[in-house]
């Protein structure tokens, strides 16, 4: 990763509590969060109050976070050396993303595909929040002054928005900014500006950045989806594993020996895409190994290559979700530490915006 800005480089992401994680979520989200972890400080989130948009009556909320708390853990995230909390926790989340509402404008909302596609044709009857989503989003960032955020590709319209946002706050302010002394200069095209916030940077890629259902190659897969055979979760054992996988979709075509023999092919583009992901290679060395042959054979060797990758990991979910106290305690110490973080840069823009405090 480059440094785009003189900001100290941080990275921050978070997954929602709704439902299991699944195979997509491991390969497109938490296995980067894994290896980012290797060189750079990090900040991950489980993003609870964004999934009151979704759903504002939970029955679960807090199991839910638990679970997502134990997938971080369990795939290999570092709760003392990097930080794992609750957005809940800490309060000036929710106190920049008023500034933010503030700060945005509605036509900026209003263009966003994601609540187009969730808010559908009765747009007048979503939630308000499910509107301000993006600008929440922003305030998870920019609160800790993050520069990178791994996201798929369905969040970067949101993070360009939160580009935005940063942008805005920093020009209208930035006479602020430069007298109270807190700014850092930044090259934003052809000037040198004082800025607070960094213009954040996503980290996007991998051989399997997105993987679709297991029963039809052109959908994401989904926690939503009512077919269990459409995702392996996280929590699946190795025996399902093995039987969703064999009973994966298919064409009844051979493997092709190169990428372009699978466009038109979603399902095997998938099989394949996922194969990669999981042995960290391309989808090319994927079919020069496995080109030709019949998806019996290839599915034998997906399926065993996914047991041994995820079934340790559904073993040791379920050890760490078993010790309850444990997983609070690292929300609470990383909530305190989050908090912490978060206060300081509250205070700067306070002081920015010139609310009277102290």
């Amino acid at each position: 990763m480059t440094e785009p800005s003189p900001f100290k480089p941080l990275v921050f992401s978070g997954v929602q509590p709704t439902g299991n994680l699944h195979l997509g979520n491991y390969l497109g989200a938490i296995r980067k969060f894994v290896a980012l972890q290797e060189t750079n400080d990090c900040i991950y989130c489980v993003v609870d109050l964004h999934s009151l948009t979704a759903q504002l009556v939970h029955e679960d909320l807090a199991e839910q976070t638990r679970a997502i708390t134990a997938a971080f853990l369990a795939s290999g995230i570092d709760p003392k050396k990097h930080i794992v909390f609750n957005q809940s926790r800490v309060m000036q989340h929710a106190e920049l993303a008023w500034i933010f509402n503030c700060v945005a404008r509605i036509g900026w909302m209003n263009r966003m595909t994601q609540f187009k596609d969730k808010a559908g044709k009765d747009r007048e009857n979503a939630s308000l929040g499910l509107l301000a989503y993006p600008s929440l989003m922003a305030a998870d960032i920019l609160v800790y002054r993050a520069t990178h955020v791994p996201v798929g590709d369905d969040q970067k319209q949101h993070l360009e928005l939160t580009r935005d946002i940063a942008q805005k706050f920093n020009n209208d302010f930035s006479s602020r900014i430069a007298e109270l002394g807190l700014g850092v200069e930044m090259q934003v095209g052809d000037e040198t500006v004082n800025g607070y916030f960094p213009i954040t940077e996503p980290v996007i890629g991998g051989p399997a950045a997105r993987i679709m259902s297991l029963r039809d190659g052109s959908k994401k897969m989904s926690k939503s989806d009512p077919s269990d055979l459409s995702r392996i979760n996280l929590t699946d054992d190795a025996e399902t594993i093995a039987r969703k996988i064999k009973k994966a979709k298919t064409d009844p075509e051979a493997l092709p020996s190169e990428v372009d023999g699978l466009a038109g092919r979603p399902e095997a583009e998938n099989l394949v895409g996922i194969y990669a992901g999981l042995a960290e290679t391309s989808k090319q060395a994927v079919l020069k190994e496995f080109g030709g042959q019949q998806f019996s054979a290839f599915k034998t060797a997906l399926a065993d290559l996914a047991v041994e990758k995820l079934a340790p990991i559904a073993v040791e979910m379920r050890r760490i979700s078993a010790d309850r106290a444990y997983v609070d305690g690292v929300l609470r110490d990383g909530g305190e530490r989050a908090g912490k973080l978060a206060e300081a840069t509250m205070k700067d823009v306070r002081d920015i915006i010139g609310l009277l405090q102290g």
